[in-house]
């Protein structure tokens, strides 16, 4: 017996970041939205915890107990006394380290799917606790959708939205840490008055309308400048999507990777293949949003 489990990448279409904390995190005002780039999380009985992966970028993906998939194993084993003797399979199409939350998708499917191996019956809330205790983005991997997600970004308040919008997504020539990336954060506002942060109600409202260009009126990630400092060729891939049409271009969450919004699938089909000519990056994709949270597909 196996189940396998869907799980959609994200973009912040807001990231509000808050001075560092005494405990090393940041208070956020993060807006989520799920987009239709997905890994799917096998899980199957061993006689062992062992983690396989496939697809672009698998080579990067660690195998043993810090990958987030068999943390989430062993948590949801440790809450029912049972063994985490599973064989974790993970199929990649979401980019390595590129600020889409592709390990936190991991982590979120391989609870999931335990849960459905094992036939635990863990209530939604106790799943999102534990999603909570593996990071700050695991548990809107699980719900998808669209979400403002505070304290830092574990909490989560469900948002509406009113139609599709349609994203344009370049994939760097590396990763960025995302501690890092917090850290160059910390450095470039040092001494600064940094505000609490807080949702934009432009945005939301933006969102519920389903209207594109309000929403790229309204789009902002207080993660950006960081990302550009330490990663600097990303303001080339930001000014190529623009020039192709986008009607706006930021850094996903802590990056590499660089998202465009645009008006219809058209004009994404169009920005995506001047992105790719630009040489200005590895890859590209084109998606929509929102998407559903982590999905049984087969058990």
């Amino acid at each position: 017996m196996s189940v396998t489990v869907r799980v959609p990448a994200k973009v912040n279409v807001q990231l509000s970041v808050g001075a560092a904390r005494p405990d090393g995190f940041h208070d956020l005002a993060n807006v989520f939205l799920a987009v239709g780039l997905y890994d799917e999380v096998t899980v199957a009985p061993a006689d062992t915890l062992r983690v396989t992966c496939e697809g672009p970028d698998a080579a990067q993906v660690p195998l043993d107990r810090t990958n987030l998939a068999a943390r989430a194993a062993e948590a949801l084993a440790a809450r029912y006394g049972r063994s985490p003797a599973v064989h974790l399979h993970i199929a990649k199409d979401i980019p390595v380290a590129g600020g889409m939350a592709g390990g936190s998708a991991d982590g979120a499917g391989a609870l999931l799917a335990c849960d459905a191996l094992w036939g635990t019956g863990a209530s939604r809330a106790e799943l999102l606790d534990i999603c909570a205790e593996l990071g700050s983005d695991v548990p809107f991997s699980l719900v998808g959708g669209a979400a403002l997600g505070t304290g830092r970004g574990e909490r989560l308040t469900a948002l509406d939205v009113g139609g599709t919008f349609r994203w344009v997504f370049a994939m760097a020539g590396r990763g960025l840490s995302t501690p890092a990336v917090f850290r160059e954060f910390d450095r470039l506002g040092a001494g600064a008055d940094i505000p609490e942060p807080v949702a934009s109600a432009e945005l939301i409202a933006a969102l519920a309308k389903g209207d594109p260009d309000a929403l790229a009126a309204t789009v902002s990630n207080d993660l950006q400048p960081a990302a550009l400092s330490l990663y600097p060729e990303l303001a080339d891939t930001l000014a190529a999507g623009l020039a192709a049409g986008a009607l706006t271009a930021l850094v996903s969450g802590s990056g590499p990777t660089t998202a465009f919004l645009v008006r219809d699938a058209a004009s994404a089909e169009t920005v995506a293949r001047s992105l790719r000519a630009s040489g200005t990056c590895r890859t590209v994709r084109t998606a929509a949003a929102p998407a559903p949270g982590a999905t049984v597909l087969t058990a």
